[in-house]
């Protein structure tokens, strides 16, 4: 049963599959220049002015060229509707990336807390029975001002232990039999790094506890931001076993005299999507790659001729 524990074994297992894959990377340089044997990726993005009809917003995607979709907005309780949600989207093979929950799950008022708690545990019910691949939230913040703003404790044991705790109440209180559930990372917050990812992996101890992967929202230093490329290798050999989704968007530096990144649209910014297309690939399981926060249609349709024309121009395999 996916809620169930990771055994020490089950753990050396997954492990073992991915120091293959460093070994692999070693052998040939990096598993980022690999161009033979690539797997198709799947690519979403919203789809504006959609239709309600399940059949004609599946088919929507697919006119974009779009294998991947967000959830469409439906309740945990309109039984009928999932069904025709999920029919449709398998019938037309559009793979539901992600059901999003976007709420502090440390909110300093307890009931706010626990009202919190219940929507990303009825997210993670959501996406087992429409089929998708996970429900991602972030793992929360002590500010009390923003909820996904920085707090000085955000990097400390006690958020760490609050946050595997979290995360085992939601997957005991769901059982999902397909279905992942995924902290996003960010650079303010735990998980800010592949070991930290592995770290909460290995406490949290639970078969559905998964990775969700936004190499942009890990840019926070000129290290990080001159080596992306390598940054994004490293969370694909530490932590690909894992990987179940992935974002898509861009970075830039706006000089001043303090640092200052800034999202853009794809291909506008500072991020190695060739790396980035390359080693999602090469993944062993199918994650699809979602573009987000582009301000309206017209960013996300260049966000995505972008990926197109890149992917092309690299031999990257694109299901469209």
């Amino acid at each position: 049963m996916n809620a169930s524990p990771i055994d020490r074994r089950s753990f050396l297992k997954r492990a073992a599959a991915t120091g293959c894959l460093l070994s692999q990377a070693a052998a040939r340089g990096t598993a980022a220049r690999q161009t033979e044997g690539l797997k198709p990726i799947r690519v979403g993005a919203p789809v504006f002015d959609a239709p309600q009809d399940p059949e004609e917003l599946a088919l929507a995607h697919r006119k974009l060229g779009y294998a991947a979709a967000y959830c469409p907005r439906v309740a945990l309780d309109e039984t009928d509707r999932i069904r025709e949600i999920s029919r449709a989207f398998a019938k037309h093979d559009v793979v539901i990336a992600e059901v999003g929950r976007w709420c502090n799950l440390l909110e300093a008022k307890p009931d706010q807390r626990k009202e919190n708690l219940k929507r990303v545990t009825d997210g993670l019910a959501l996406a087992d029975e429409i089929g998708a691949r996970c429900c991602v939230d972030i793992a929360g913040s002590y500010n009390t001002e923003v909820w996904y703003g920085p707090h000085p404790e955000n990097l400390s044991r006690k958020f760490f232990d609050e946050i595997v705790e979290n995360a085992r109440k939601i997957i005991d209180a769901v059982k999902p039999k397909r279905a992942k559930f995924c902290y996003e990372m960010m650079g303010w917050a735990l998980p800010d790094s592949a070991d930290s990812y592995v770290e909460l992996i290995k406490a949290v101890q639970r078969d559905a506890f998964a990775v969700h992967l936004d190499p942009c929202n890990l840019i926070n230093s000129p290290a990080r931001f001159y080596q992306n490329a390598k940054m994004i290798e490293e969370c694909f050999e530490k932590l690909g076993p894992w990987i179940v989704s992935c974002h898509a968007k861009d970075v830039t530096w706006d000089v001043e005299m303090q640092m200052h990144f800034r999202e853009v649209t794809l291909g506008t910014g500072s991020i190695d999507y060739k790396t980035y297309l390359k080693c999602l690939a090469a993944l062993p399981g199918d994650a699809p790659l979602m573009i987000e926060h582009m301000k309206g249609a017209e960013e996300y349709d260049k966000s995505r001729k972008f990926l197109f024309d890149l992917a092309g121009k690299i031999k990257v395999p694109v299901l469209k």
